[in-house]
């Protein structure tokens, strides 16, 4: 006779240990069903939902952390007395018997005894403070799955500058100087940004400094900084994350003084920090209930707010090109021209970006503006940040509409489809 329950033993992966008992609740599934003809049996067999319950209370331990033995046995307790209780019932059924020897080896090689506490077959869900999206299961759990999913939000600047704002709109600004891109309970990013040509209103980032506010016992506060030529891959106190054992907060080098991404399991939070040419681009992923925690006074912020109208070099989201690759500056004095050309420039950019959507245009307008191919690489990369970051697909790539935001190609379609139906009802 076959003992399922027994391969869970010291050492075995819970991985291996839940497919085992998951088999055996299967198992005990199909022993039900053979048994529902017999009419003499009224209360039916519930060794599955023992078994069940079993699974639930321990696929979330580690057999290599401390506590686990404790916590193991007031489970095989639980589960013991759950086919105490239906002993009667499942005497005839084959799985049952399998499921009390397996409970007894199990309770032999890990010195259970049989008298103890046991756990409760609805625990309350807990949740590891240092990870949030452990928090929000619990939260949801508790709820009852009444809340809705939680929200996500996306922020990236790149090349002239180019801001994609945490509500989808897209804008290129001028925002010389240091300016807040992010500045709530959490979380505070700044960027400085210079002129990328002399008399030119164009510019582009060369420092950007974050930093990840105390939490709880989570994390001390940490600042990061990159200027131009110096992308650290560590933050300015020469740790590369928190020191505990959940790496609540770590710096990780994708591209040796080219690509750092920062990782806040604790807030949820993923930064990713480029240099391509002279310059820097940042990407932010934040779930949109810590964005909304800040004060009145932290309002100036361009991720959230946009840039002031005053700062921005775009009418309306539509990008002014500039002319035979010059674009004029606002003093009148003249700079050096881009050797590009409108048909030259778009030519460059679609070799690395095939849809012509706000990124390709970008591309374009930097080509035109500065003559500098870095500025093509920092679109290209953008657009593959909002693809490893934004939580909607169907977002990632966007167009200028004729009221200043961006669209998606979903809400395009929607347009278009809302259009189609109107002339189908006016000929019926």
């Amino acid at each position: 006779m076959g003992r399922p329950a027994s391969s869970c033993v010291a050492g075995s992966k819970p991985l291996r240990c839940r497919s085992l008992l998951a088999a055996l609740g299967l198992l005990a599934s199909l022993g039900l069903l053979l048994r529902s003809g017999d009419c003499q049996l009224q209360t039916p067999c519930q060794i599955q939902k023992c078994t069940t319950d079993f699974v639930s209370l321990t696929s979330h331990l580690n057999s290599a952390l401390e506590g686990f033995d404790l916590e193991f046995c007031k489970a095989l307790r639980a589960y013991s007395a759950c086919t105490y209780r239906n002993s009667k019932v499942c005497r005839g059924n084959l799985v049952y018997h399998s499921a009390v020897l397996g409970i007894s080896d199990l309770m032999s090689q890990r010195n259970c005894s049989k008298d103890g506490p046991t756990s409760s077959t609805s625990p309350e869900v807990t949740h590891d403070p240092c990870n949030y999206s452990g928090y929000i299961e619990a939260r949801e759990h508790q709820a009852g799955g009444k809340t809705p999913a939680t929200a996500y939000v996306f922020c990236g600047l790149f090349g002239d500058p180019h801001l994609r704002t945490f509500k989808d709109h897209f804008q290129t600004c001028k925002v010389e100087g240091a300016w807040p891109l992010i500045d709530n309970n959490y979380l505070s990013v700044q960027v400085t940004n210079v002129p990328v040509l002399p008399g030119s209103s164009a510019t582009a980032t060369n420092k950007i400094t974050v930093i990840f506010k105390s939490y709880q016992e989570c994390t001390d506060q940490k600042v990061y900084q990159a200027v131009a030529d110096d992308l650290p891959a560590a933050f300015v106190d020469g740790t590369s994350g928190d020191d505990g054992n959940m790496k609540s907060l770590r710096i990780v080098e994708k591209v040796s003084g080219k690509y750092v991404e920062m990782h806040a399991k604790y807030i949820g939070t993923t930064v990713y920090i480029r240099q391509l040419g002279h310059y820097l681009t940042v990407a932010i992923r934040m779930p949109q209930e810590l964005v909304l925690a800040y004060e009145e006074s932290q309002d100036l912020q361009l991720c959230v707010n946009g840039c002031p109208s005053s700062e921005r070099i775009d009418d309306s989201g539509q990008l002014p090109l500039p002319v035979m690759g010059q674009l004029l500056p606002q003093s009148g004095a003249a700079y050096p021209q881009s050797v590009y050309t409108l048909e030259t420039a778009s030519t460059k950019c679609r070799e690395k970006i095939v849809v012509k959507d706000i990124y390709f245009h970008s591309c374009v307008f930097d080509l035109l503006t500065t003559g500098d191919t870095n500025f093509t690489a920092a679109a290209h990369t953008a657009l593959q940040d909002v693809e490893a970051l934004h939580p909607r697909k169907e977002q990632w790539h966007i167009f200028p509409s004729s009221g200043g935001h961006v669209v998606g190609k979903g809400s395009k379609f929607c347009v278009s489809l809302g259009f189609v139906c109107l002339i189908i009802v006016a000929f019926l």
